[in-house]
């Protein structure tokens, strides 16, 4: 007896962003339960293919959860059920032979649908854009032992760095907030000594450049930390406010 799984894939088509989308039903009937989610839906493409369809559109590259490239809703849930993981690290046998899964893109209005399960996020590297570096040309990196930095600072740091810029957060808020996201690219500057001199206005920049990209307000119910892969705590939020506040009141830029 086969243990492979039988799957009905429903799956939403759009053909760009101003186009109607609607949802088209797919059965998969010899899928391994060793097989990644991601490879699934290679399966499914070429059955698509041969018989003559347009496949269907997701973005991905690494595939080892670590580039943030691929990202959907998968039976309501950004990256699936398992907690602290990616799509393309979303293994087959987490379900079960006969499940139905529906399959929908990311749903904000800052990040448009481009075809089918691929949408805009361009949004977010604007945000990165607005501060999240450091302007000072420093040339070949300095010894690490150069710059002194304490082992909290350095562990909460690393914790905010971890975020991969996928958009679970934004996709599973009710509010379509970023504050998550741009939140851990704040924080993670904010605790190196590298960060210090541009400290407030990298806060000021990137909070107001989330908001003219029409990202929602925080909606404090932590759901963006459920769905973060990389489980970044909301905590990073909470000292991005006290950032913002802080600059506004002592940076004469603002």
């Amino acid at each position: 007896m086969s243990d492979h799984l039988k799957i009905t894939l429903k799956v939403w088509r759009q053909d760009d962003v101003g186009a109607k989308g609607s949802f088209e039903t797919y059965a998969l009937d010899d899928v391994s339960p060793d097989s990644s989610f991601l490879e699934m839906l290679d399966q499914l493409n070429e059955q698509l293919i041969h018989a003559g369809k347009m496949p269907v559109t997701f973005e991905h590259d690494c595939r080892e959860g670590i580039c943030g490239s691929c990202g959907f809703m998968i039976n309501g849930q950004a990256h699936g059920p398992e907690r602290g993981t990616t799509v393309c690290q979303l293994h087959m046998r987490s379900f079960k032979s006969g499940e139905t899964l529906v399959l929908e893109p990311w749903r904000a209005k800052a990040f448009p649908v481009l075809r089918d399960l691929l949408v805009d996020r361009a949004p977010f590297d604007r945000i990165q854009q607005a501060g999240g570096y450091c302007s000072t040309n420093v040339r070949n990196a300095p010894e690490a032992n150069s710059h002194l930095m304490g082992r909290d600072d350095a562990t909460e740091a690393f914790h905010a760095a971890a975020c991969i810029g996928c958009g679970a957060c934004v996709a599973s808020c009710k509010n379509a907030s970023a504050s998550l996201f741009t939140a851990a690219k704040i924080g993670h500057l904010a605790y190196t000594p590298q960060g210090q001199p541009e400290r407030a206005r990298r806060a000021a920049r990137m909070v107001e450049t989330m908001e003219l990209e029409g990202f929602g307000a925080c909606s404090n119910t932590y759901e963006c930390e459920v769905a973060c892969p990389k489980e970044i705590s909301v905590k990073f939020i909470q000292q991005m406010n006290r950032e913002y506040l802080r600059a506004k009141l002592t940076d004469e830029e603002y």
